[in-house]
């Protein structure tokens, strides 16, 4: 299928002037739809350039004579390029046409580097996931996403509450940094369901970093980082989707989501709305009546908006609220404390944040100003009835409810300056400073259970992205962070190059330190249950920080030609940990068992990751990421008392990898499948009475392999301007499943592996504008 961009001459005009060999350029910048605000307008080699305003307009004044190449770029769109000829005293007006890319090549990422980038001349690599390639994978919420992209693993972990965990490289999720529009108001509690929570049409896009990036954004990036970004308003439009799952036959699962966008006749004032309900039944695997997969009550909904006070000012605004009910155990219809065993979560969560920014000097200056913030309410429920009698009648008198209190803010200012001419190249000079607070409080009296931390962490930042010559970029940065649970300040830097072969060819390397506070991270606040009673983790008293050292380096390539273009990268990467943080068993109490969190001698997590895609013709797209990787402690740690000391990291494959494939034969006919592996994995396993498993044991899981396919058709009723698109399929079609859950109220939660849900059908029904 072939693309045109269309380039009208509308006029060229007088213009006087005296001294100057120099003349002026115009223009407008649409798509097939509307104009196109914020795209990026560049004349060549020359470091001459400007950005559209609200309505798709931009003027570059004072360009010297002579011939050029117009490049025009844009976040989801084929890069336009066209020689010009700039005339003394005369003004060159164009309009310009941008077809859409399926090819996310040269789309404009922020993750990296903290400013809008290019991602081939970005000298990290930033791997992108939009809401289109969402629907084709038929993502419900952000954890169903995060599983198809390369160094990725998504794991439930709980076989009650079903919490997630992300793992990159080879690291828990306390290593990695998920931020909303770039701000990191993500709690440690929120890390626990927020990944759940956050629902996929709330998702304009996803950008993943992969390695340590302390240097940029502080604290908790030393396996990467996810940068959420919203829905954006930029043309009028709207969408309505109901989608129905059928898990196993066994529970009904229903999502239904809205989206609208609404932009003013003046173009300088828009906004987007979303909102999601979605009701699924728990499910039992082993008819036990204990759910394997929890009951769900999830209605979410928020806005983003923005206006333009003037070409050179933009405020933005992004508002959501999350209101959800999860409960697991006995699947009884009583109270939760009457139940033999079950968890029950009733979360509000509040979530916003507010950019100013401000160009001057020609677009060569910009500063921005920032808040972000979450609050969550959180009551709940931990139990296991006892079967004492008198102990029975003790829990009753005084059932283990519980409250949360949560409470993230985070402030700063950006400053980037550009240098058209720096030492033969140009640069971009970016600097700021930030304070973030986060206060956790968990309680469960029946439980003597209390997390009551504060942290409060001020940072400032320095970078400098500097373009050498046309095919060499280096970028050197620090960040220095004081931290209210650290003695003294934290010293991060940071180093990468890239070195552009050739076109197709590109050559990264990279080198960061960072660190971990002594604080409670999302997977130490969950309780799991274990034997009968319930398991809790502490903080050893003085607990130090833990520092990483990563590097990376990687080797990319892509063909293009007339009808497909095909690519690979592979990148290694290794992380090396000092004063590893790791959980000692201390045995049981009244409630269950004990941990306590400690600093080992350290830990190594290395390996290798293959990135393979191919777009023939845009009728077949294929992409795939395969990762080899090991994660051992330096010296062997205890997980069980009375069992083996191990130097693997528990619940880590050392090979998993993803695939997603899409046909698109005719216009309205689209089919896609999707692929997800997970090797092999060591895990611990708690004994209890009447389990079906009462041995504390090492066990080694199987391989697994999920597959999904989609098939959707789209209607077009052109009179109303609307289509409307009947889809289905299948998710894990060979119902890939863990076998060996434990029975019963007594069962070790935590034993748990493989994929979340069993074979699921489902279908659906998608009404949106054209």
């Amino acid at each position: 299928m072939k693309h045109y961009i269309l380039i009208t001459l509308l006029g060229i005009c007088l213009q006087s002037t005296s001294f100057a060999q120099t003349g002026t350029i115009s223009g407008t910048v649409r798509d097939q739809y509307d104009v196109l605000p914020y795209a990026t307008v560049i004349l060549g080699d020359s470091n001459i350039g400007t950005s559209t305003d609200a309505r798709g307009k931009f003027k570059l004044e004072k360009v010297p004579n002579g011939q050029y190449t117009l490049t025009v770029s844009s976040v989801g769109y084929e890069n336009f390029n066209q020689a010009i000829e700039i005339t003394e005293g005369k003004t060159l007006t164009i309009e310009v046409f941008l077809t859409e890319s399926k090819l996310n090549l040269n789309e404009v990422v922020v993750t990296g580097t903290r400013t809008a980038k290019r991602k081939i001349n970005t000298p990290v690599i930033v791997n992108l996931m939009d809401s289109k390639e969402l629907d084709r994978v038929v993502a419900t919420n952000l954890s169903e996403g995060l599983r198809f992209q390369p160094g990725l693993r998504i794991e439930t972990d709980c076989q009650t509450c079903n919490y997630t965990q992300l793992r990159m490289n080879g690291l828990q999720g306390g290593y990695s940094q998920i931020l909303i529009n770039g701000r990191p108001i993500f709690s440690p509690l929120t890390g626990l369901y927020g990944m759940e929570q956050i629902p996929a049409n709330m998702i304009e896009r996803i950008e993943v970093v992969r390695g340590g990036v302390s240097a940029l954004y502080g604290s908790s990036a030393i396996g990467g980082t996810v940068n959420v970004i919203t829905k954006i308003p930029d043309r009028n439009e709207y969408t309505l989707t109901n989608t129905f799952q059928s898990i196993d036959g066994l529970a009904a699962d229903n999502i239904l989501s809205g989206n609208a966008t609404l932009i003013n006749e003046d173009e300088n004032a828009g906004a987007t709305f979303f909102v999601n309900n979605r009701t699924r039944q728990a499910f039992d695997a082993n008819d036990d009546n204990f759910s394997e997969a929890p009951e769900l009550k999830n209605t979410s909904f928020g806005t983003n908006l923005f206006y333009l006070p003037t070409e050179d000012q933009k405020l933005s605004i992004s508002l959501s609220s999350i209101n959800e009910f999860r409960y697991g155990g006995e699947m009884v219809n009583k109270p939760a404390h009457l139940a033999q065993q079950s968890e029950e979560r009733t979360h509000n969560v509040f979530m916003g944040s507010l950019d100013y920014q401000i160009n001057f000097n020609d677009n060569k200056n910009s500063f921005i100003v920032y808040y972000g913030g979450q609050k969550t309410d959180r009551q709940h429920y931990t139990g296991i009835i006892p079967d004492d009698e008198e102990e029975l009648n003790e829990f009753l008198a005084n059932p283990p409810y519980g409250v949360s209190d949560v409470v993230t803010h985070q402030g700063g200012f950006q400053m980037n300056n550009r240098f058209d001419e720096f030492l033969g190249g140009n640069a971009i000079l970016t600097f700021g400073a930030e304070y973030v607070y986060d206060k956790v409080y968990d309680e469960i009296e029946a439980y003597n259970y209390l997390v009551n931390q504060t942290t409060r962490n001020i940072g400032a930042f320095v970078q400098h992205d500097w373009d050498v010559t046309p095919k060499l970029n280096f970028l050197s940065g620090f960040r220095l962070d004081k931290h209210n649970m650290l003695n003294k300040a934290i010293f991060s830097p940071r180093l990468s190059l890239l070195y552009k072969l050739q076109p197709t060819a590109q050559i990264r390397l990279g080198w960061g330190t960072g660190f971990r506070a002594p604080q409670a991270f999302d997977a130490d606040l969950h309780i799991a249950f274990a034997g009968g009673g319930i398991s809790r983790i502490s903080l050893v008293d003085n607990l130090k920080e833990e520092r990483s050292n990563s590097l990376t380096a990687s080797f990319n390539y892509d063909k293009a030609t007339e009808h497909f273009i095909a690519g690979f990268t592979l990148e290694g990467f290794y992380t090396n940990l000092n004063d590893a943080f790791f959980l000692a068993p201390l045995g049981t109490d009244t409630f269950g068992e004990r941990f306590e969190k400690r600093n080992g001698d350290g830990a190594t997590v290395r390996g290798i990751t293959l990135e393979a895609r191919a777009n023939f013709d845009y009728v077949f797209e294929v992409d795939a990421g395969y990762t080899f990787q090991s994660s051992l402690f330096s010296s062997p740690v205890e997980n069980i008392q009375g069992l083996p000391e191990k130097r693997e990291f528990l619940r880590t494959p050392n090979h998993y990898g993803y695939a997603t494939l899409t046909y698109t034969p005719v216009k309205n006919w689209s089919l896609s499948g999707n692929l997800v592996y997970t090797g092999t994995m060591e895990l611990i396993h708690f004994g209890g009475a009447a389990t079906g498993n009462n041995e504390d044991k090492y066990f080694t899981s199987p391989t697994f392999t999920e597959l999904g396919i989609r098939l959707g058709h789209m209607v077009d009723l052109p009179k109303i301007k609307t289509g409307i698109e009947f889809f289905g399929g299948i998710k894990n079609v060979f119902d890939a499943y863990q076998s060996d859950f434990d029975f019963g109220k007594n069962r070790d939660s935590n034993y748990v592996y493989g994929p979340s849900l069993p074979r699921t059908l489902f279908f659906g029904l998608k009404v949106k504008s054209n």
